[in-house]
């Protein structure tokens, strides 16, 4: 059963194995981590075994032991290494060729998904070509704004698309996010819609109501008069229907309410019931 080690017995195991490596190895490769996964790292170790080392750690331990080696070799030649241990990296000790084995850990880059709060380290582009998909589809690429043409029955990309520049950081959204953005651009173009009376299918809904408002203004001030505006006029001409269509919505709240006090009262009442026990006194003394 293997003996579980402490967190000293660990940085100082960390200390001779990365101090050892620099006794026996004199080129050394640093390499970014980001993003890069154990199955990953455990392929580009393997790939790399015979005449390289792969080690990781944290960039705390790693200088501490570059500098723990230089006090006790008198070697100064690997503190030049401290200022360049910064964010997530690796150091790779070789003694082959260093283009042969920076080529080998290329071999293993893959695309990775982007996930919120990433930082894109390249920039994102769809090749201009063939899409695979048949001309109906046109009017999405159209929103989009990219350029295509029909070739051989499907829509072909015509010039390269840039999705993702570098530097640009992943955003955290969501389909609420999505939708609520879509609903300002909606009211954006209702608004210029209504601004300047041309009709678009966001403010149709609103050119109906407006012209319905305008034409029941002149069935109340003129004898003409349709099935919507005599209701309205037999309300003006008799203002008690007014009290008479809202009694059953008064009624509703009344109803609602009587229960409620009700309970209110009920409530109220408990209190002034007192126990024998209160009396000082039980049912059976």
């Amino acid at each position: 059963m293997a003996v579980k080690q402490t967190k000293a017995e660990k940085k100082v195991a960390y200390d001779q194995k990365l101090c050892q490596l620099l006794d026996e190895y004199s080129q050394i490769l640093i390499a970014a981590a980001d993003n890069v996964g154990s199955n990953q790292l455990q392929s580009i170790r393997k790939g790399l075994r015979g005449d390289s080392v792969v080690l990781m750690g944290k960039n705390t331990m790693m200088k501490r032991s570059i500098r723990m080696h230089s006090e006790k070799t008198g070697n100064n030649a690997f503190l030049n290494l401290i200022p360049l241990l910064v964010g997530n990296v690796g150091l790779i000790f070789t003694k082959g060729d260093l283009k042969e084995v920076s080529e080998e850990v290329a071999k293993y880059k893959v695309g990775a998904p982007a996930r919120v709060g990433l930082v894109a380290p390249v920039d994102v582009v769809v090749p201009p070509g063939n899409t695979g998909l048949d001309p109906s589809q046109t009017s999405f690429f159209q929103v989009l704004n990219i350029p295509t043409k029909i070739n051989k029955g499907t829509v072909e990309i015509i010039t390269p698309v840039e999705l993702i520049k570098k530097g640009d950081k992943v955003l955290d959204l969501t389909e609420d996010d999505l939708v609520e953005k879509f609903a300002i651009g909606v009211s954006m173009v209702t608004a210029l819609s209504l601004a300047i009376s041309y009709p678009t299918l966001a403010a149709a809904p609103h050119m109906f109501i407006n012209a319905y408002k305008n034409a029941l203004a002149i069935a109340l001030e003129t004898e003409y008069s349709f099935p919507q505006a005599d209701k309205v006029k037999e309300y003006l001409a008799d203002p008690s229907k007014f009290a008479v269509a809202s009694a059953p919505v008064a009624a509703a709240i009344s109803y609602a309410a009587a229960p409620a006090a009700a309970a209110e009262e009920e409530k109220k009442e408990e209190p002034a019931e007192e126990s024998d026990d209160d009396m000082g006194f039980g049912l059976f003394d």
